[in-house]
C-alpha cells in the first residue's frame, strides 16, 4: 500500500468517527435549535474538512472527487445541514477557480476553505427553473450591473457574505445572454428574508433575494458576459450532482443501519423481528439500493474526473440514488414501525431529511430531461 493511499485510509478513519461521535451531537443541538452555530462552522473550517477538494495552491488538501465522495458518505450519516456546509464549501470555490481572476480566488476561496466566511450559490427563482429561463437581469451602467430580480430557496441566503448570482443581460434571451456575478451581502439594493422553517434540513439557512435596483460592481463578475450558466453548470452543479448523490447514499446507509439495529432488539411474540422473513426482506431490499447507488456515485466521480463535465452521468448518479434513498427511508421506518414516527427519534429525522434531496441541485424531472437529451443528442 502506498503513501496516498495509507493517507486517505487514516483520513476516512478519522472522519468516520468524528460522524459517528462529535458530528452525531452537533447535529441532535442543531434539531433541538433549528440553528447552526457559527462555532460549527470554524470548527469544520479548523479540522480542515471544508478544504478537502480545493487546490493545495490555495490552502485545500486536493483530493480528487472520487476520494472525496467516501468521506462525504460519512459526514453524510450525520446531520443534513451539518452534511450540507460540508458539501457546498467543498464545491463552490470551483466556479470561482475556473471563470474568475486570480485575484478573486484568492481573496474569496482562503476565508471560505477556512469557515471564515461563506458563499451561497444563487440560481433557483420563482418562477422560472434552473436553466436558461432565469429572468432576474442586469443592465450595465459604466463600471456596474444594476440587478432586479428575486432568487428564492437560496442556501446559506441571509447569511453568507457573498452569493454567486446567475442573471441575464437586460433584453436578451438564451443561455447566451447570461453571467455570473458576486453579490456582496451589503450591496445597495439587495434584500434578503429569511424563508419559513423547512420539513426538514433544520438549521440550513434557505433565504429569498430581492434585487432593487443592486449595483454590483463590474470587476465582481465571474466570467464573461454570456458564460453564466457555464459558470453554474460546468463550475458547481454538475460536480455537485453527484456529491448530492453520494450524501444520499450515506444518509441512506444510516438509515439502513438503524433500522438494522432496531430489527435486533425488537422483540415481539417471543422473537427479534429481524428473524422474519418480510423484515427481512425490507433489509435486503434497501442495502441492495445503498450499495447500487454507491457504486453509480462513485462511476460518475470517475467519468467527471477523467473527462468533464460528464453531464449525463452526473444526472444519472443524482436520480438513482436519491429516488434509492427514498425507498430506503420508507422501507427502514417500517421497519421501526409507528415509534419511528415520532419526534425524537433519528429516524424520523433521516425520513424528513431525505426528501429534501428530490429537490437539491435539480429536481429528478430535471435529472431525467438532462439523460433523454444526451441520449437523444
Amino acid at each position: 500500500m502506498g503513501a496516498r493511499e495509507t493517507d486517505l485510509g487514516g483520513l476516512l478513519r478519522e472522519v468516520r468517527d468524528f460522524a459517528a461521535g462529535p458530528l452525531r451531537d452537533w447535529g441532535a443541538e442543531v434539531e433541538r435549535t433549528g440553528t447552526v452555530p457559527v462555532w460549527m462552522w470554524r470548527e469544520l473550517g479548523r479540522r480542515g474538512y471544508l478544504r478537502l477538494c480545493a487546490p493545495t495552491s490555495l490552502g485545500g488538501r486536493g483530493l480528487p472527487l472520487p476520494d472525496y465522495l467516501p468521506l462525504l458518505e460519512e459526514f453524510s450519516t450525520g446531520h443534513g445541514s451539518l452534511r450540507m456546509i460540508i458539501h457546498v464549501v467543498n464545491g463552490v470555490w470551483r466556479p470561482i477557480l475556473t471563470y474568475g481572476s486570480g485575484e478573486q480566488a484568492e481573496s474569496l476561496i482562503r476565508p471560505l476553505l477556512a469557515g471564515e466566511s461563506a458563499i451561497a450559490f444563487a440560481l433557483t427563482e420563482p418562477g422560472s427553473g434552473t436553466g436558461a429561463d432565469i429572468r432576474t437581469s442586469a443592465r450595465r451602467e459604466g463600471d456596474v450591473y444594476v440587478l432586479h430580480g428575486e432568487k428564492h430557496l437560496i442556501t446559506f441566503g441571509d447569511i453568507a457574505d457573498h452569493s454567486l448570482v446567475i442573471a441575464r443581460l437586460e433584453g436578451t434571451t438564451g443561455a447566451t445572454g447570461t453571467l455570473a456575478l458576486l453579490v456582496a451581502r451589503d450591496a445597495p439594493g439587495l434584500r434578503l428574508d429569511p424563508m419559513p422553517e423547512s420539513m426538514g434540513l433544520r438549521g440550513s439557512d434557505h433565504a429569498r433575494m430581492y434585487f432593487e435596483g443592486c449595483r454590483v460592481p463590474v470587476a465582481d463578475r465571474i466570467g464573461a458576459e454570456g458564460q453564466g450558466l457555464d459558470v453554474a453548470l460546468h463550475g458547481f452543479l454538475y460536480p455537485s450532482r453527484i456529491s448530492v448523490g453520494m450524501s444520499c447514499v450515506g444518509l441512506g446507509r444510516r438509515a439502513l443501519e438503524l433500522a438494522v439495529a432496531r430489527a435486533r432488539e425488537r422483540v415481539t411474540f417471543g422473537r427479534p423481528i429481524g428473524e422474519r422473513q418480510m423484515i427481512q426482506a425490507l433489509l435486503a431490499e434497501a442495502a441492495t439500493d445503498v450499495e447500487a447507488a454507491r457504486q453509480l456515485v462513485l462511476w460518475a466521480a470517475r467519468r467527471w474526473e477523467a473527462s468533464p463535465p460528464a453531464v449525463a452521468e452526473s444526472a444519472m448518479a443524482k436520480l438513482f440514488a436519491l429516488e434509492a434513498l427514498q425507498r430506503v427511508t420508507d422501507r427502514c421506518l417500517q421497519v421501526w414501525g409507528g415509534i419511528g414516527y415520532f419526534r425524537g427519534q433519528e429516524i424520523e429525522r433521516i425520513y424528513r431529511d431525505a426528501r429534501a434531496q428530490r429537490f437539491e441541485e435539480g429536481t429528478a424531472e430535471v435529472q431525467k430531461a438532462t439523460i433523454a437529451r444526451s441520449l437523444l443528442g
